[in-house]
């Protein structure tokens, strides 16, 4: 098994590949690094990181100027939303890039559930795990997609 690992640092790329050395963990740390790895070579899965604060902001998926408007022009709070937020904006990348391959995000969606709803509903084969994931949790959620 392949996994591309979405991460702005190297914590998880390291853990899985420590634990479980069978599988081929490679890292990519931003939405339009993944997306260029995506286009390059097959993989069987993603794993991705929901927050992405140590990323510079050219390499933030998303529009700062028009997630603005969403907090009264507010350019700070817009970097910020989507640096708390930016798995989903690369979970959008990836499928509108063409890529339906299962994606495991590490987040805990367990106080959203409509908001998990609507990311099923609009990209398919997706799940995800809390932060505290066991590296052995992780790969039987990612295989099970």
């Amino acid at each position: 098994m392949k996994v591309l690992v979405v991460e702005d640092g190297h914590e998880y790329t390291e853990t899985l590949s420590r634990f479980l050395p069978d599988v081929v963990w490679e890292r990519a740390g931003s939405g339009p690094e993944a997306l260029a790895r995506l286009a390059a070579a097959p993989y069987d899965a993603v794993f991705s990181d929901m927050r992405f604060d140590r990323v510079p902001d050219d390499q933030l998926l998303g529009d700062v100027a028009e997630t603005a408007d969403q907090f009264n022009g507010d350019p700070v709070q817009a970097r910020r939303h989507l640096q708390d937020h930016q798995g989903t904006y690369v979970l959008a990348a990836i499928r509108a890039a063409g890529h339906h391959l299962p994606v495991l995000m590490s987040y805990d969606f367990e106080s959203e559930p409509k908001r998990w709803e609507r990311l099923k509903q609009r990209h398919g084969r997706v799940d995800y795990l809390p932060d505290q994931a066991s590296p052995g949790e992780i790969l039987r959620r990612l295989r099970a997609l």
